[in-house]
């Protein structure tokens, strides 16, 4: 049987821009970078833009396990930019947890 990490959590955050809003995007997921890495528990924050469409910005997180994720979406920076700044700038998002497989 394969295994899996049920302990650590993995979440990809993809948010689509609106049209004009892709650069004021990348600029208000960004400034949530460094406090993040900062936080106890992130394994992983990375900001990634697709190519084959660049209005939309993906985050791929990594973190110790539900709780400390959990932590994390109720930081200030995470609820205002939810609240106040992602319906500004974002068409639509989702927001998707996964386990890992392990090799």
């Amino acid at each position: 049987m394969v295994a899996r990490n049920k302990v650590q959590v993995v979440c990809v955050a993809e948010f689509r821009a609106r049209e004009g809003k892709t650069d004021d995007l990348i600029d208000a997921l960004h400034i949530l970078m460094e406090p993040t890495h900062k936080e106890k528990g992130c394994l992983r924050y990375e900001l990634n833009q697709r190519t084959d469409d660049p209005r939309w910005i993906t985050f791929i997180e990594k973190w110790t396990d539900k709780p400390t994720f959990d932590k994390h979406c109720a930081m200030p920076y995470i609820t205002h930019y939810f609240d106040d700044v992602r319906p500004q700038l974002v068409e639509e998002f989702v927001v998707k947890l996964y386990e890992e497989i392990l090799p």
